[in-house]
């Protein structure tokens, strides 16, 4: 791989995962309905998922393109580092809330806007650090069983598996545990947070499905697999 297309792939990459992550913990609250045409046994004639689910599937979409460009190490590097800047992320958030407003009234309404996010971005770094470290280390453990071969393989197992633990993780943190807990907002009722559930994974397991021919093709686009396999201390085995 040249120098100029991996430093291409890295930047790009990095940018869609940064983007996609900050897009989901803005997005996350709103709560989308889509009506099916026929009936699922929770979810019934239509599934509920929050507004964040397309872009959180995203990021694990950049990662698996960055895995098998990058290698292991590099990977979960990317992963944590995200989860460090979720961490930022919630302090700037709470550092402009509790700041001296020039106008009270905005203040307040700003406040009411805002500090239920943190509902949002408590469960997706719950979520977030046991799933993508989950997506990267089972992504290489196929890889190694499996050799350079089967990438649609561990692009689906390791997106499919991952994505039920964090849609699992974050509807129950962010939408029952952390209302509880941190007294922002209501908790949901338990059918709410298992139509939630349902909706969400079914969304991205879809998307999981789909997006294996685009990761064909930006690996093809930056030069090929490199996926070496690596340790890192940094990351949550």
């Amino acid at each position: 791989m040249s120098d100029a297309r991996a430093d291409a792939g890295r930047i790009a990459l990095v940018a869609l995962f940064v983007t996609a992550l900050t897009t989901a913990q803005l997005t996350a609250s709103k709560l989308l309905e889509f009506g099916l045409p026929f009936e699922l046994p929770v979810t019934g004639g239509s599934i509920v998922l929050p507004g964040a689910a397309l872009a959180y599937a995203l990021t694990f979409f950049a990662s698996d393109c960055y895995s098998e460009l990058y290698g292991r190490r590099s990977a979960q590097v990317l992963v944590n580092v995200g989860f460090a800047m979720n961490v930022v992320l919630l302090a700037l958030v709470w550092s402009t809330i509790l700041a001296p407003a020039a106008n009270p009234d905005a203040a307040g309404q700003y406040r009411s806007v805002l500090a239920p996010g943190t509902n949002i971005v408590v469960g997706s770094l719950v979520a977030y650090v046991v799933s993508q470290n989950w997506d990267v280390v089972v992504f290489h453990r196929i890889r190694e069983a499996t050799g350079p071969s089967l990438l649609w393989l561990r692009n689906v197992a390791s997106t499919a598996t991952s994505q039920a633990i964090d849609t699992v993780l974050f509807v129950g943190v962010a939408f029952y545990v952390a209302p509880r807990v941190l007294g922002f907002g209501d908790p949901f009722p338990i059918s709410v947070i298992l139509s939630l559930i349902v909706g969400q994974y079914l969304l991205k397991l879809l998307i999981a499905v789909v997006d294996t021919p685009f990761v064909y093709g930006v690996v093809a686009a930056f030069g090929g697999s490199r996926g070496e396999a690596g340790d890192n201390s940094w990351a949550v085995d």
